[in-house]
């Protein structure tokens, strides 16, 4: 029984769910925007918020526990700069899900993971 443990194993290893969850955070916080399955997805707004707060704290130690989890210094960077001040004043929720409905191959449920403050570019004709 799984009672009292919380977090999602999806069939991987430790070492393996570690190294994804790390992974997909750096894409998110890269792009702003990514598309996964719902319970991959769950699993990493989870770490992605503790990302956000961290920046939030916006210290030395913070920003060390950071790069102990992203590991790229111009990801963190934008952390602990531009996004830091777009969520300063927000109390939690940076990120949102959407669902899409079904993969293809194998009928999983996916989703859209994305920063709350993401703006779609689409190019010259949208300023316009």
């Amino acid at each position: 029984m799984r009672h009292r443990k919380a977090g999602r194993r999806l069939n991987r290893t430790t070492p393996h769910r570690q190294a994804m969850f790390r992974n997909m955070v750096t894409s998110l916080l890269e792009h702003e925007r990514i598309v996964t399955t719902t319970p991959k997805a769950k699993e990493v707004r989870r770490l992605a918020d503790k990302m956000i707060t961290l920046a939030k704290r916006g210290d030395l130690h913070a920003r060390r526990q950071a790069l102990a989890v992203i590991r790229d210094s111009s990801i963190v960077a934008k952390l602990f700069g531009p996004l830091k001040d777009e969520y300063m004043d927000r109390q939690g929720g940076y990120t949102r899900i959407i669902q899409t409905g079904q993969r293809v191959g194998d009928a999983a449920s996916m989703a859209i993971l994305e920063l709350v403050n993401y703006k779609e570019d689409n190019g010259p004709e949208a300023a316009a």
